[in-house]
């Protein structure tokens, strides 16, 4: 199992003398979390909105990919949106903190909402010599925290960095979003000493989903997820059944990866208060060594309401 693990990690993360991968983590209910991926999106909802994702990677694998999330936004003026990322992310040894704000400008349009946006913040990466290495007493510079059996040992790597994004993101009510964004626009090589670098590849984003109404309390709803690094892309496709705004079942597919059903429900008198879970089943050649991924999202929603003037036909009565 322990060579299965390092084999994997070596894979994701692809150690070298300058690391490149695909890292931002991945959700399978992305479509519950769009600020994550995209600054556009704060304050287009024109609600005061928080969600909390956790996923449990690959259980039952030994330093499985763990992932929190806080995430929350809001419009604060007419045509002014804000909104903040926190999330921590870990494999193996290997350790990511983001803490990003975000601010978009929204426009009303076409019957829906454009927001355009940056997010600007912190990006720590950390990885340390808890870590399994793909070859025992041998000495390996491009290996963060390696001691080898002659003495020559390896830096950690622990650095604090400035983070930017981009997006824009255009959504009708109750029919349909489309997005496109970008994350890590500076694309920085974190130095850790000697032979060991980390670089954060520039993603990229195109997310999309349409809501169908089949009769006034039921719906069907296709969401999807373009995810790309210029060097390997990520296809996330989902179809979700939900019963009068109040419960919905679905499944997501991960290309050549997994696949996820989920279910949730919305809470509360007002259904302000949602709660969804999905179970990743693998379909790679990890589905012998574990028995799936958990993710848990909660999200709450409360609406800003507008007070309608109150007209008078004659100033006389204002009582």
């Amino acid at each position: 199992m322990k060579k299965l693990f390092t084999k994997v990690v070596v894979a994701v993360a692809g150690f070298s003398s300058v690391l490149m991968a695909q890292q931002d983590p991945q959700f399978t209910q992305f479509m519950h979390s769009k600020l994550i991926y995209n600054p556009g999106y704060a304050g287009t909802s024109n609600a005061i909105c928080a969600n909390i994702l956790y996923r449990k990677q690959w259980v039952n694998f030994p330093g499985a990919p763990s992932t929190g999330l806080l995430s929350a936004d809001m419009r604060i003026l007419p045509n002014l949106g804000v909104g903040i990322n926190l999330m921590s992310d870990a494999i193996g040894a290997d350790k990511t903190f983001f803490g990003r704000v975000a601010i978009a400008y929204n426009k009303e349009m076409m019957g829906g909402t454009l927001g355009v946006g940056i997010d600007a913040g912190i990006l720590q990466k950390q990885i340390n010599e808890n870590w399994i290495t793909p070859e025992p007493g041998k000495a390996d510079n491009t290996i963060p925290g390696y001691t080898g059996t002659s003495g020559n040992n390896n830096p950690n790597l622990s650095k604090l960095t400035y983070d930017l994004g981009f997006g824009a993101y255009f959504h009708i009510p109750g029919k349909m979003y489309v997005g496109l964004s970008s994350t890590h626009l500076p694309s920085q090589v974190l130095k850790a000493g000697g032979d060991v670098n980390f670089k954060m590849a520039r993603h990229y984003y195109v997310v999309g989903g349409y809501t169908m109404p089949i009769n006034p309390r039921n719906d069907i709803g296709a969401n999807v997820k373009v995810k790309s690094d210029a060097a390997t892309t990520q296809l996330d496709v989902n179809l979700t059944y939900e019963y009068d705004k109040f419960i919905w079942v679905g499944a997501t597919y991960r290309m050549e990866e997994s696949i996820a059903p989920m279910l949730g429900a919305r809470l509360l008198k007002d259904k302000s208060l949602k709660i969804g879970y999905s179970y990743d089943l693998p379909m790679s050649k990890l589905k012998g060594h574990t028995s799936g991924t958990h993710e848990i999202m909660l999200g709450y929603c409360m609406s800003r309401k507008t007070a309608k003037p109150t007209v008078y036909g004659n100033v006389r009565f204002l009582d």
